[in-house]
């Protein structure tokens, strides 16, 4: 069936495997909030395929198909435990394909994408192949339209990982046979589809085309069954992740990103194992630096808001470090719950505020006050009662080093950048920044590692030896899953 099966055309074949690439492009992690430090993957099934001019199905009762064009290799010579240098020659074609994925069943799996990508037509792909002899790796041009309007333009320049490395990586752990695909990710610019929309992606080796590779989308007419298998379900947070953004899932401006609920997880939470998730997700640069809390015990969460400093210059601050400044601006406009951090570039030679200016912020609600630069009045500073984390003390005013500049923008603080909206985490070992949009997945992770290290904890307690209980090997896993769920 494979030579006659217009799902293979493309092809000539059906492939053994299909291996996609979770975040490739630099484009994409900016706009998803995370970088990771390697690539990982998930497997897409062969039934998933489709020609070109085929149609998909949205599933009746879903909202959130979303389509991601990508470039996909087709592995010609087996690799297995090839080099990043050789790779490429394991590679006998390129073409276009694209990624639908079903941010409705997305939660479900949980990183597996086994429902919410491997449904029947989700893997598009062709309509022709480029040779890989003789092409360069680096100097592909990926495009993407819907409905006629280009919503994806990029080119593996802007790879995170080169399309070399992801083949030889690949190759450490299994074998790549002849005729596998893999579909190596998608820049930014993927969003929504809905019934009746055309999507087609395009992929250019200089004057080497795949042509355009088209779907239409249309309406399903069955439903999932809830007696059988988990239903779909969506959050305001699917949403942002499907459409691209909060602004274009049309999401209401200023909606709370740290909810009640969410708030009193993570204060539960120490910034040590908020920082251990977020290193296991890509993330190593969100701490701020530097900083230590005024007051021993002192813990917070809240959300960003942002002043920034510039350089001391004589002229700049007698035209914008008088009168009602930035800095005191920001002080008068901070809200409840939020957490004031400021930019001052790791300068310890003055205040960058004072008593009257906290207790201004304490009488407004807000969560702390983080600075990368100096305290005055430390001590009726920190009698106030609001948690304040700074480089430490100074008696020198603000306008011996900085100039109140602008409120309210992404800056650098400790050296990490926050965003105004970004969460923000602070106690006794320092002061963390978490993406709005992973908060939710890493704090419930590591709520639950703090349960499993606190039963470790009272195992070597008791007398037992950390060998092969830190980290449990098999039979310490067994034991505690059993007295978990006991």
């Amino acid at each position: 069936m494979t030579d006659t099966d217009s799902r293979f055309a493309a092809l000539g074949a059906r492939p053994g495997k299909i291996v996609a690439v979770h975040l490739a492009y630099a484009s994409r992690a900016d706009q998803r909030g995370r970088r990771p430090a390697s690539p990982s993957y998930f497997f897409k099934p062969s039934s998933s395929l489709a020609a070109s001019g085929a149609q998909i199905e949205r599933p009746a009762g879903t909202e959130l198909l979303a389509f991601e064009g990508e470039i996909a290799l087709v592995i010609g010579a087996p690799a297995r435990w090839t080099t990043p240098e050789n790779a490429w020659s394991h590679v006998a074609a390129i073409t276009a394909a694209n990624d639908f994925g079903l941010y409705d069943l997305r939660a479900n799996d949980k990183g597996s994408n086994v429902r919410s990508k491997g449904g029947d037509g989700y893997t598009p792909i062709g309509p022709t192949l480029i040779d890989a002899a003789g092409i360069d790796p680096a100097s592909l041009r990926l495009r993407t339209w819907v409905n006629g309007d280009l919503v994806q333009d990029d080119t593996t320049a802007g790879l995170i990982f080169p399309l070399a490395q992801i083949v030889a990586d690949l190759s450490q752990h299994f074998t790549l046979e002849t005729g596998d695909l893999i579909l190596t990710g998608t820049p930014a610019g993927s969003s929504v589809v809905v019934p009746g929309d055309v999507v087609e992606v395009q992929v250019d080796a200089g004057p080497l085309s795949t042509g355009r590779l088209r779907t239409t989308v249309v309406q399903g007419a069955r439903a999932f069954d809830g007696a059988i298998g988990s239903l779909p379900a969506v959050d305001d947070h699917q949403r942002a992740e499907a459409w691209g953004s909060s602004d274009a899932a049309g999401l209401i401006a200023g909606a709370p990103v740290l909810t009640a609920a969410l708030r009193e997880k993570l204060s539960r939470v120490p910034v040590a194992a908020l920082s251990g998730q977020l290193r296991k997700r890509g993330l190593n640069d969100v701490t701020i630096d530097g900083v230590r809390p005024l007051t021993a015990g002192s813990r917070f969460v809240g959300t960003a808001r942002t002043l920034r400093f510039l350089p001391h210059r004589e002229d700049l601050f007698a035209a914008r470090g008088a009168g009602y400044n930035a800095q005191k601006r920001a002080f008068d406009a901070v809200e409840e719950g939020e957490v004031l951090v400021i930019e001052a570039r790791g300068e310890t030679g003055s205040g960058t505020l004072g008593d009257i200016l906290a207790i201004r912020a304490h009488a407004r609600g807000a969560a702390a006050i983080v600075t990368d630069g100096g305290v005055r009045d430390a001590e009726a500073v920190a009698a106030v009662g609001i948690p304040v984390f700074s480089a430490g003390p100074h008696p020198a005013v603000l306008g011996r080093r900085h100039i109140p500049w602008e409120t309210d923008v992404a800056i650098g603080c400790g050296g990490t950048t926050v965003e105004p909206g970004d969460i923000v985490v602070g106690d006794g070992d320092g002061v963390i920044v978490l993406p709005p949009a992973l908060a939710e997945e890493v704090v419930d992770a590591a709520l639950a590692q703090e349960e499993e290290d606190a039963w470790i904890a009272r195992q070597v307690a008791s007398g037992h030896p950390v060998d092969g209980l830190f980290p449990m090997n098999a039979a310490w896993r067994d034991r505690y899953e059993s007295e978990r769920s006991s």
